[in-house]
């Protein structure tokens, strides 16, 4: 389960156009941040994605990835050109192809290696859909498969897309939007594919033309009504309009780490079975079973875009570090393995997050603070930065990695050299007991 978001130019403080999404995955699903320099290709070259190879294109872009370590594809990233793009899991009436298909994290990187805006990356998805469909599975240890939406942005422009097999609705954002993992689109939009209302009379899903509704026709309401996403949604969504004409990039950042479910005595994650909050923390089965394994935050602007990202799960108990495309990614370690791979920054954050989360409130009193008033400092550098040489902004982003990894050292030490009782219940303290033993993580 995911969340995604947008705010324009118009409300935001600064003129930026403003992005941010969690990716929510499975809890040993580890997150890798990765750049792919531009290239040209002989013609007749072929791509292969996940499951599956497709003609390439003469020329691909630039690409910034956050992505599951697994997977060709992505669940965001950004390109050369500024243009930004979300994906979301929906489920609706159509069976997703299970064969070796296209994901919609594959549609997403074709989309950024080819498109220039907004609106070309929102067409080089729409085409891909006409031609191949979309399916696979998309589930890291279990069968997992759905239809997928995006949220698509440049420093100027942006779109909303949601899919069903190759069927499709796009909306031009105005102002703010967020989605989630249900389809929001209803009997207004800007762009369709021509067979999104004559499918679903045909499936008689409606009973007239005049009566039809993209959400109301086409969406699998059992699965969208499980994973919570109206209500996450609709807290971004709230979340946004209170802060409009004032939104940062650090506004953002604090949306992204929000739990719906608040409570008098402070929110923890091992109370609930059930829901889902937008900053995501997985539990006892079979519901929670994903959590946020990565976010990101743009700021998209004409001179040098700057993105914002964590590498690492749960933004609650992360650092979003500075990052420009054209300045190169700071070193994160070898490649994150499906178990505990030393030296990686998400395995190595893992150390911190999964004693963080046994005693949730005492350790969020301490760190919090500290976390917040890193990132400020963060954020203030990198604002004065916007528009330097690249050579400044690349010393920049690497300062920031290094900082943020030495306070992260610090929060592991303490929470290693304190005895603490385990606050969490049974039911999760169990979860993450077979978590950890499955990626064989070492005991702190």
């Amino acid at each position: 389960m995911c969340d995604t978001l947008v705010a324009m130019p118009s409300e935001t403080a600064g003129g930026a156009v403003l992005f941010g999404k969690n990716s929510d995955r499975e809890p040993n699903e580890a997150h890798h941040l990765l750049i792919v320099p531009a290239a040209d290709h002989p013609e007749g070259s072929m791509v292969r994605c996940t499951y599956r190879s497709i003609p390439q294109a003469a020329h691909t872009c630039a690409v910034l990835l956050a992505k599951p370590s697994w997977i060709w594809g992505a669940e965001m990233g950004t390109n050369e050109h500024g243009v930004v793009i979300g994906n979301e899991a929906l489920f609706t009436r159509i069976p997703p192809a299970k064969g070796d298909e296209l994901i919609g994290m594959d549609l997403l990187r074709l989309a950024l290696e080819r498109g220039r805006t907004a609106r070309e990356a929102l067409e080089v998805i729409t085409g891909l859909l006409k031609e191949y469909s979309q399916g696979g599975n998309c589930g890291f240890t279990r069968p997992f498969y759905y239809q997928n939406s995006f949220l698509i942005a440049d420093p100027t422009d942006a779109w909303v897309l949601e899919t069903a097999g190759r069927e499709w609705a796009a909306e031009h954002v105005q102002g703010i939007r967020s989605i989630s993992n249900a389809i929001t689109i209803q009997r207004e939009w800007d762009e369709a594919s021509p067979g999104l209302v004559d499918f679903a009379l045909e499936q008689r899903w409606v009973k007239s033309r005049e009566e039809f509704s993209f959400a109301e026709a086409y969406s699998d309401n059992l699965y969208t009504r499980f994973s919570d996403a109206r209500k996450r949604q609709s807290c971004t969504t709230r979340l946004l309009h209170e802060t409009k004409g004032q939104l940062t990039a650090l506004t953002v950042m604090e949306i992204l780490r929000t739990h719906i479910h608040n409570e008098p005595a402070g929110w923890v994650p091992y109370h609930a079975l059930v829901g889902a909050d937008v900053c995501m923390h997985a539990g006892y089965g079979p519901v929670r079973i994903n959590q946020t394994t990565g976010s990101m935050v743009s700021q998209l602007t004409a001179e040098t875009p700057v993105h914002w990202l964590t590498g690492t799960a749960a933004p609650c108990t992360s650092l979003f570090k500075p990052v420009w495309l054209d300045a190169g990614l700071p070193d994160t370690g070898p490649v994150p393995g499906k178990t505990y791979t030393p030296g990686s920054l998400w395995w190595e954050h893992e150390r911190v997050h999964r004693g963080w989360l046994m005693d949730y409130l005492y350790w969020s009193e301490r760190f919090t603070p500290e976390r917040d008033a890193l990132e400020a400092e963060f954020y203030a550098g990198a604002q004065q930065l916007q528009g330097a040489p690249v050579e400044d902004r690349r010393a920049y982003s690497e300062q920031c990695f290094r900082r943020a990894a030495e306070l992260e050292a610090q929060w592991l030490a303490q929470i290693q050299s304190e005895t603490r009782p385990k606050m969490a219940r049974f039911y999760y303290l169990q979860a993450w007991k077979g978590f950890n033993a499955l990626a064989k993580m070492p005991e702190n």
